[in-house]
């Protein structure tokens, strides 16, 4: 495959419209492992459906083949309210999982092919 040209009027023009996002890198935990932790997961889950319908949670990426990461996640909000976000998160709050937090930048608009 070809890849257009990208001009560096193009990345100049292009460079302001990126706006702060917030990545989540989510990392399992042994207890993960354990056969109860099925209804936690779920719920997360659920959690993660309605983050997404809110507009708040615009990506999110399972990862099932990884022995430590579980998912990246990128919320259209500020680290400190993703931080609440999560500590209301059922799997966290269960220990389940831990994250951490990275603040990217992005274009308004990009999104996962339909």
């Amino acid at each position: 495959m070809e890849l257009p040209v990208i001009t560096d009027e193009f990345m100049q023009a292009m460079r302001p419209t990126t706006r702060l996002y917030t990545m989540l890198l989510l990392k399992r935990t042994p207890k993960l492992a354990d056969p109860d932790a099925f209804p936690v997961l779920w719920e997360h889950g659920r959690r993660n459906y309605a983050l997404r319908e809110a507009g708040l949670l615009s990506i999110v990426c399972p990862m099932p083949d990884d022995e430590e990461l579980a998912g990246i996640g990128i919320f259209d909000a500020g680290i400190d309210e993703v931080h609440r976000l999560m500590a209301d998160d059922p799997a966290v709050r269960a220990g389940l999982l831990t994250y951490t937090l990275h603040a990217c930048r992005g274009f308004p608009g990009d999104a996962l092919p339909g």
